[in-house]
């Protein structure tokens, strides 16, 4: 249960803590890795009904999208909006009339291996039925969800190397990348992007210790996501996205249980701080 606009949940323990004020809207828009079953169908055709390559498949979409980040951006309190559907069904991180083959309608996975049977493409009317039925309902609920809020925190996973669908193909990745804009178009103050970037490496420091690349980035690789600078431009409410570097959970697809909690319990401490830091 979402508590309401600037008021604490019951727990005297957290008054005061903006976190469960109500004031933070946490978006996931890629942890699914469910599809339609008609978008599943013109994806697999018949083999649709072979258990074993349908379940493979939606295996393989799940671990393309961004697994477990409904759970690794839970924060008790905080407005949630999660995404129903597998980004491969329409990604709601990208611009409606965005035709790229990486936009809003994918034809391949970040492998470059195709979605869909050779030569299909969505028609016009295929394309606009889904895009009512996916990404229309997702965008008027964040529209409804940012009505008094403070902050929205945009919440990624990525593959620890670049894809072969992608601007950085084979390039190791930071363990964390913030995304809070460009100097010239901020989707959070740029006067708090450095104070932002230490809570961030503050928090996780035990956590990514370890990791390959232990860096927290500032716009590396991303400086921004579709949903920060979308909804922060319509509303007035700052927002960035964060990218978790998957290594830093995942071994051979499967989720490390203490390394989930470890960096839950970080993005809580640090959603904490980025959200004082506006209101000082």
């Amino acid at each position: 249960m979402t508590s309401a606009p600037g008021h604490p949940t019951g727990d005297p323990s957290h008054t005061g803590d903006p976190t469960r004020s109500g004031e933070l809207l946490i978006v996931t828009p890629h942890p699914s890795g469910q599809l339609p079953a008609d978008v599943l169908r013109d994806m697999l055709g018949d083999d649709v009904f072979d258990t074993p390559r349908r379940e493979a498949f939606l295996r393989r979409i799940f671990l393309d999208g961004d697994p477990y980040t409904d759970l690794l951006f839970s924060v008790p309190g905080a407005r949630h909006v999660q995404a129903p559907w597998s980004r491969f069904a329409a990604d709601l991180n990208r611009d409606r009339d965005d035709l790229d083959d990486n936009g809003v309608l994918k034809l391949m996975g970040f492998d470059r291996a195709p979605l869909y049977p050779a030569g299909w493409t969505p028609d016009d009317a295929t394309r606009e039925r889904r895009l009512r039925r996916i990404w229309d309902p997702f965008d008027v609920l964040v529209t409804a969800e940012l009505q008094g809020a403070g902050l929205m925190i945009v919440g990624h996973s990525m593959a620890p190397t670049g894809p072969a669908l992608g601007a950085d193909t084979g390039v190791p990745r930071p363990a964390i990348c913030l995304m809070p804009g460009t100097p010239a178009q901020p989707t959070y103050p740029h006067a708090l992007w450095n104070a932002l970037q230490r809570a961030c490496q503050d928090a996780f420091a035990p956590i990514i210790a370890a990791s390959p690349d232990p860096r927290v980035t500032l716009g590396e690789p991303w400086a921004t996501d579709t949903l920060s600078l979308t909804h922060s431009a319509r509303s007035g409410v700052p927002a960035f996205g964060i990218e978790f570097n998957a290594g830093l959970y995942l071994r051979g697809g499967q989720p490390t249980d203490p390394a989930m909690r470890a960096l839950n319990a970080a993005f809580g401490e640090f959603a904490h701080v980025a959200l004082t830091l506006l209101r000082r």
